[in-house]
Protein backbone atom coordinates (compact mmCIF):
# COMPACT_ATOMS: atom_id res chain seq x y z
CA UNK A 1 0.00 0.00 0.00
CA UNK A 2 1.08 3.23 -0.83
CA UNK A 3 0.40 7.12 0.90
CA UNK A 4 2.37 10.15 -0.98
CA UNK A 5 5.95 9.13 -0.41
CA UNK A 6 5.48 6.67 1.90
CA UNK A 7 5.83 2.86 0.37
CA UNK A 8 5.21 0.23 2.59
CA UNK A 9 7.78 -2.36 3.69
CA UNK A 10 9.18 -3.78 6.13
CA UNK A 11 9.37 -0.55 8.75
CA UNK A 12 8.74 -0.19 12.76
CA UNK A 13 8.40 2.99 13.97
CA UNK A 14 8.87 3.11 17.79
CA UNK A 15 7.36 5.75 19.73
CA UNK A 16 7.86 6.25 23.96
CA UNK A 17 7.04 8.76 25.71
CA UNK A 18 5.40 10.05 29.27
CA UNK A 19 1.44 10.75 29.81
CA UNK A 20 -0.12 13.45 27.67
CA UNK A 21 3.06 13.77 25.44
CA UNK A 22 0.42 13.28 22.30
CA UNK A 23 2.16 9.70 21.63
CA UNK A 24 -1.76 8.01 20.90
CA UNK A 25 -3.18 11.34 18.48
CA UNK A 26 0.30 11.75 16.60
CA UNK A 27 1.20 7.97 16.11
CA UNK A 28 -2.43 7.16 14.89
CA UNK A 29 -2.49 10.27 12.71
CA UNK A 30 1.02 9.49 11.16
CA UNK A 31 0.05 5.99 10.89
CA UNK A 32 -2.77 6.72 8.85
CA UNK A 33 -1.04 8.96 6.35
CA UNK A 34 1.32 6.07 5.79
CA UNK A 35 -1.17 3.47 5.66
CA UNK A 36 0.78 1.37 8.65
CA UNK A 37 -0.73 -0.39 11.32
CA UNK A 38 -0.54 1.31 14.37
CA UNK A 39 -0.76 -0.36 17.89
CA UNK A 40 -1.33 1.59 21.34
CA UNK A 41 0.46 -0.91 24.04
CA UNK A 42 -1.08 1.61 26.52
CA UNK A 43 -4.35 0.16 25.50
CA UNK A 44 -3.57 -3.24 26.18
CA UNK A 45 -2.16 -2.72 29.83
CA UNK A 46 -5.69 -0.43 30.47
CA UNK A 47 -7.59 -3.52 28.91
CA UNK A 48 -5.41 -5.70 31.58
CA UNK A 49 -6.53 -3.72 33.99
CA UNK A 50 -10.25 -3.34 33.60
CA UNK A 51 -10.15 -7.11 32.74
CA UNK A 52 -8.94 -7.84 36.39
CA UNK A 53 -11.32 -5.47 38.21
CA UNK A 54 -14.29 -6.80 36.48
CA UNK A 55 -12.98 -10.20 37.66
CA UNK A 56 -12.56 -8.63 41.10
CA UNK A 57 -8.50 -9.57 41.33
CA UNK A 58 -6.00 -7.87 44.20
CA UNK A 59 -4.10 -6.02 42.04
CA UNK A 60 -1.58 -6.50 44.90
CA UNK A 61 -1.04 -10.03 44.55
CA UNK A 62 1.18 -10.31 41.62
CA UNK A 63 0.79 -13.78 40.88
CA UNK A 64 -3.19 -13.29 40.61
CA UNK A 65 -2.67 -10.65 38.47
CA UNK A 66 -0.25 -12.18 35.94
CA UNK A 67 -2.24 -15.33 35.92
CA UNK A 68 -5.54 -12.78 34.89
CA UNK A 69 -3.06 -11.24 32.28
CA UNK A 70 -2.33 -14.90 31.11
CA UNK A 71 -5.99 -15.87 30.73
CA UNK A 72 -6.84 -12.25 29.41
CA UNK A 73 -8.66 -13.17 26.27
CA UNK A 74 -7.98 -10.03 24.57
CA UNK A 75 -8.56 -8.65 21.01
CA UNK A 76 -6.94 -5.05 19.64
CA UNK A 77 -7.30 -3.65 16.56
CA UNK A 78 -4.56 -2.40 14.44
CA UNK A 79 -6.45 0.16 11.70
CA UNK A 80 -5.31 3.89 13.09
CA UNK A 81 -8.47 4.81 12.17
CA UNK A 82 -10.67 2.50 13.71
CA UNK A 83 -9.43 1.14 16.85
CA UNK A 84 -11.55 -1.46 18.62
CA UNK A 85 -10.60 -3.91 21.90
CA UNK A 86 -12.66 -6.44 23.04
CA UNK A 87 -12.47 -8.85 25.48
CA UNK A 88 -14.08 -11.85 25.36
CA UNK A 89 -17.86 -10.82 23.86
CA UNK A 90 -17.61 -6.97 25.57
CA UNK A 91 -16.69 -3.84 23.71
CA UNK A 92 -14.48 -1.97 26.60
CA UNK A 93 -12.84 0.87 23.39
CA UNK A 94 -14.18 3.33 25.95
CA UNK A 95 -14.54 1.98 29.21
CA UNK A 96 -10.53 1.48 29.52
CA UNK A 97 -10.23 4.89 29.24
CA UNK A 98 -12.37 5.48 32.47
CA UNK A 99 -10.77 7.59 35.18
CA UNK A 100 -10.88 3.99 37.67
CA UNK A 101 -8.68 2.59 34.80
CA UNK A 102 -6.11 5.27 34.62
CA UNK A 103 -5.37 5.69 38.51
CA UNK A 104 -5.02 2.13 38.50
CA UNK A 105 -2.98 0.61 35.50
CA UNK A 106 0.31 1.54 36.88
CA UNK A 107 -0.98 -1.65 39.25
CA UNK A 108 -0.69 -3.94 36.46
CA UNK A 109 2.31 -1.97 34.53
CA UNK A 110 4.89 -2.36 37.30
CA UNK A 111 3.82 -6.27 37.74
CA UNK A 112 6.76 -7.76 36.50
CA UNK A 113 5.11 -11.00 35.21
CA UNK A 114 2.13 -9.50 33.79
CA UNK A 115 4.38 -6.70 31.94
CA UNK A 116 6.28 -9.60 30.35
CA UNK A 117 3.11 -11.46 29.20
CA UNK A 118 1.73 -8.25 27.75
CA UNK A 119 5.19 -7.36 26.10
CA UNK A 120 5.46 -10.74 24.05
CA UNK A 121 1.92 -9.77 22.94
CA UNK A 122 3.14 -7.01 21.63
CA UNK A 123 6.22 -8.15 19.89
CA UNK A 124 4.13 -10.75 18.17
CA UNK A 125 1.39 -7.97 16.68
CA UNK A 126 4.47 -6.10 15.93
CA UNK A 127 6.24 -9.36 14.18
CA UNK A 128 3.54 -10.05 12.42
CA UNK A 129 2.16 -6.95 11.00
CA UNK A 130 6.10 -5.92 9.82
CA UNK A 131 4.84 -1.85 9.43
CA UNK A 132 3.41 -0.64 11.93
CA UNK A 133 3.86 2.46 14.52
CA UNK A 134 3.64 1.35 17.91
CA UNK A 135 3.29 3.26 21.34
CA UNK A 136 4.13 3.21 24.66
CA UNK A 137 6.75 3.86 27.11
CA UNK A 138 9.18 0.69 26.82
CA UNK A 139 9.18 -0.03 23.12
CA UNK A 140 12.21 1.85 21.92
CA UNK A 141 14.32 -0.03 24.29
CA UNK A 142 12.40 -3.40 25.51
CA UNK A 143 9.94 -4.42 22.98
CA UNK A 144 10.94 -3.11 19.65
CA UNK A 145 14.75 -2.29 20.27
CA UNK A 146 15.98 -2.83 16.54
CA UNK A 147 13.16 -0.90 14.88
CA UNK A 148 14.65 0.96 12.08
CA UNK A 149 12.44 4.67 13.27
CA UNK A 150 12.90 5.24 17.58
CA UNK A 151 11.41 8.44 18.74
CA UNK A 152 11.30 9.59 22.60
CA UNK A 153 7.62 11.84 22.35
CA UNK A 154 8.29 14.25 25.10
CA UNK A 155 6.95 17.36 26.41
CA UNK A 156 6.60 19.81 29.39
CA UNK A 157 4.69 18.78 32.29
CA UNK A 158 2.49 22.05 32.06
CA UNK A 159 2.16 21.16 28.34
CA UNK A 160 0.94 17.32 29.56
CA UNK A 161 -1.62 18.10 31.89
CA UNK A 162 -3.09 20.56 29.86
CA UNK A 163 -3.33 18.14 26.60
CA UNK A 164 -4.31 14.96 29.26
CA UNK A 165 -7.14 17.55 30.65
CA UNK A 166 -8.46 18.00 27.39
CA UNK A 167 -8.58 15.06 25.95
CA UNK A 168 -10.26 13.17 29.48
CA UNK A 169 -12.83 16.08 29.72
CA UNK A 170 -13.56 15.28 25.21
CA UNK A 171 -13.97 11.61 26.45
CA UNK A 172 -16.04 12.27 29.44
CA UNK A 173 -17.91 15.27 28.94
CA UNK A 174 -16.78 16.73 32.52
CA UNK A 175 -13.50 18.22 33.30
CA UNK A 176 -11.43 16.61 35.69
CA UNK A 177 -9.92 17.91 38.88
CA UNK A 178 -6.10 19.39 39.14
CA UNK A 179 -5.61 16.57 41.67
CA UNK A 180 -7.28 13.73 39.28
CA UNK A 181 -5.37 15.19 36.79
CA UNK A 182 -2.00 14.85 38.92
CA UNK A 183 -3.23 11.53 40.00
CA UNK A 184 -3.49 10.20 35.99
CA UNK A 185 -0.58 12.22 34.77
CA UNK A 186 2.01 12.87 36.87
CA UNK A 187 1.73 10.24 39.61
CA UNK A 188 1.09 7.87 37.09
CA UNK A 189 4.43 8.59 35.35
CA UNK A 190 6.57 7.97 38.54
CA UNK A 191 4.80 5.07 38.85
CA UNK A 192 5.60 3.40 35.75
CA UNK A 193 9.12 4.92 36.03
CA UNK A 194 9.91 2.04 38.18
CA UNK A 195 9.24 -0.68 35.41
CA UNK A 196 10.47 1.00 32.31
CA UNK A 197 12.46 4.83 31.71
CA UNK A 198 10.31 6.79 29.14
CA UNK A 199 11.45 10.28 30.26
CA UNK A 200 15.11 9.99 28.98
CA UNK A 201 16.25 8.63 25.65
CA UNK A 202 18.01 6.11 24.87
CA UNK A 203 21.05 5.65 22.82
CA UNK A 204 19.88 5.73 19.37
CA UNK A 205 16.52 7.09 20.36
CA UNK A 206 15.51 10.47 19.03
CA UNK A 207 14.26 12.98 21.28
CA UNK A 208 11.14 15.12 19.52
CA UNK A 209 9.88 18.13 22.01
CA UNK A 210 6.19 19.06 21.48
CA UNK A 211 5.75 21.38 24.43
CA UNK A 212 5.39 24.58 21.87
CA UNK A 213 4.50 22.34 18.88
CA UNK A 214 0.65 22.04 17.23
CA UNK A 215 -0.43 18.75 16.52
CA UNK A 216 0.21 18.82 12.92
CA UNK A 217 3.80 19.88 13.46
CA UNK A 218 4.47 17.29 15.73
CA UNK A 219 3.08 14.68 13.39
CA UNK A 220 5.02 16.37 10.76
CA UNK A 221 8.16 16.29 12.57
CA UNK A 222 7.86 12.75 13.31
CA UNK A 223 6.74 11.67 9.50
CA UNK A 224 9.60 14.27 8.74
CA UNK A 225 11.87 11.52 10.74
CA UNK A 226 10.64 8.44 8.80
CA UNK A 227 11.41 9.91 5.47
CA UNK A 228 14.58 10.57 6.69
CA UNK A 229 15.17 7.02 7.67
CA UNK A 230 13.86 5.29 4.38
CA UNK A 231 15.60 7.84 2.08
CA UNK A 232 18.67 6.38 4.19
CA UNK A 233 17.59 2.42 3.55
CA UNK A 234 17.07 3.27 0.16
CA UNK A 235 20.17 5.01 -0.76
CA UNK A 236 22.03 1.87 1.26
CA UNK A 237 19.79 -0.94 -0.64
CA UNK A 238 21.08 1.02 -4.16
CA UNK A 239 25.22 0.54 -2.96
Amino acid sequence: MESGAFVKDRLIIAVDGPSGSGKSSVCRAAATQLGADYLDTGAMYRAATWYCLDQQVDLDNEDAVAFAVEELPLKISTDPQHQVITIGQTDVTEAIREPRISEAVSEVATNRKARQLLINAQRRIIDESGFIVAEGRDITTVVAPDAQVRVLLTASAEARLRRRGLQLESESGAAQSAEALQRQVLERDKKDSAASNFTEAADGVAVLDSSDLSFQETVDSLLSRIAAVQQSDTKQKAL
